[in-house]
């Protein structure tokens, strides 16, 4: 090849235009998934619900179900082909004969409608029915709701509903995360300041315990970082917080007053012998 011959810059400035022509093609296929849904009424709002849309894109769900004797197959995709057919978001393949593919609705004929964590899909301009609904074109309704643990759920047929004149639906039901809100979470300033405060303490007990341990080679108590400081603030604080939350006086006065020696010592006895009748 041409490209091994050419010089060492040469080589790589030929592989690092390919690989970013390589990366900017993918892009491009990534944000064209909902793209080539045309909107009945173009606008930015349902354009917008969408895009939300866009993780879903090129890929096939399929459902089988039984309706009465019939057993079908339902096949729907976002903005694409379902089950290779042009134009054909949603088709339904009768099992029996398996040739026989009927078109619910077409991605160029979309209506999307969005709630903070739903979307609803309408596939308009279906293949038109034999019978019911007046004979007008069929309709699929794709109710698309939140499930933060499923990214790409399966699909799910809630019913037919083709008993009236006019406006009949094909409903379906699918899961996915793509359609729920994006939760932010914001930190305050004391948040932040309570986390690096946890974060500095961190630092300081376990790189004091490993100076003390390794360096110093401290054993017990005295590997804990400056340990004989942290003693003495104990102790003061303990004083501190004892002098100022004590109302009396430790050392209390008695509560009686003893006697004194003085008063214990026996009075002279007084003679009254000179008071007798001689």
């Amino acid at each position: 090849m041409k490209v091994f011959s050419l010089p060492r810059r040469g080589s790589i400035l030929v592989w690092t235009m390919a690989i970013q022509l390589a990366l900017c093609g993918s892009v491009v296929f990534a944000t064209d998934g909902t793209k080539a849904c045309k909107l009945l009424s173009e606008s930015v709002s349902e354009r917008n619900v969408l895009n939300k849309l866009e993780p879903l894109a090129h890929k096939n769900f399929t459902v089988d179900a039984t309706i009465g004797e019939d057993s079908y197959t339902y096949v729907f995709q976002l903005c694409g082909d379902a089950g290779g057919v042009a134009g054909a978001g949603v088709i339904q393949v009768d099992k029996k004969s398996p040739k026989t593919v009927t078109v619910i609705g077409q991605y160029n004929s979309t209506k999307a409608i969005g709630g903070s964590d739903w979307v609803m899909l309408i596939y308009n301009d279906g293949d038109h029915y034999d019978a019911h609904c007046s004979k007008e074109k069929r309709k699929a309704i794709v109710m698309i709701s939140c499930s933060t643990s499923t990214d790409m759920g399966q699909l799910e047929v809630v019913m037919e509903d083709r008993e009236r004149t006019s406006e009949c639906f094909y409903l379906f039901e699918l899961d996915s995360k793509a359609v729920c809100p994006v939760i932010q979470s914001h930190l305050s300033a004391g948040s932040i300041i309570l986390i690096i405060g946890f974060c500095l303490l961190a630092v300081y007990l376990i790189g004091g315990f490993l100076y003390q341990r390794l360096i110093v080679g401290a054993k017990g108590m005295e590997q804990f970082p400056n340990y004989a400081f942290w003693v003495e603030v104990g102790n003061l604080t303990a004083d501190g917080c004892d002098f100022v939350c004590r109302s009396q006086n430790r050392e209390k006065a008695p509560a009686y007053r003893g006697l004194t020696t003085d008063a214990l010592e026996e009075e002279p006895e007084e003679r009254d012998d000179h008071l007798l009748p001689m």
